[in-house]
């Protein structure tokens, strides 16, 4: 198996931190992972929000629910489209989610940990990281990602069901 495959086969979500400052030119290449997704018309329609002050990062559970691990994370990664970047309207959500998508590898292959924590479609969350990081109404944020020196060592999950595999048509399930 390639390293590529190997790599996303053991990808896990991580929760737990040690705290440990990540370094700014991990960060450049977490984002650079990202600007190397594709897009719908190659527009390209991401902006990131770079967090790493504490004072911010314990604020944002308060907006979302499901991000109490940002008290441990030292960093994390806000995914925003750009509504002025729209060639295809509607795509900035699938490019920003394979912007998301890359760094959460790039990650991995790091030795960093990562969880992705959903915000859009939800309009609380988005409301409250707009107003809590100042963003402009047609920046919305889709995703926030966690990025630390993982306190925490998940085994790879064999997750693939041959039975959500149909060749051709619906009810004619592929032999795998």
């Amino acid at each position: 198996m390639d390293t590529i495959l190997k790599s996303i086969l053991a990808r896990r979500s991580i929760r737990r931190y040690t705290g440990e400052p990540v370094a700014t030119g991990d960060i450049k290449e977490l984002l650079e992972a990202a600007m190397s997704a594709p897009s719908a018309g190659n527009e390209q329609p991401w902006h990131f929000v770079v967090i790493t002050d504490r004072r911010i990062l314990d604020e944002i559970p308060k907006v979302h629910p499901y991000s109490q691990m940002l008290k441990e994370a030292p960093a994390a990664i806000l995914v925003c489209g750009d509504l002025q970047r729209q060639k295809h309207k509607g795509y900035w959500v699938q490019d920003c989610a394979a912007a998301t998508e890359n760094i959460l590898l790039a990650a991995h292959a790091k030795g960093l940990g990562t969880v992705w924590l959903g915000v859009y479609p939800r309009e609380e969350r988005v409301a409250g990281l707009q107003k809590l990081l100042g963003l402009p109404e047609h920046i919305i944020p889709l995703s926030l990602i966690a990025v630390g020196h993982p306190a925490e060592n998940k085994p790879p999950a064999n997750r693939f069901d041959p039975s959500r595999v149909h060749l051709d048509r619906w009810n004619n399930p592929m032999q795998l």
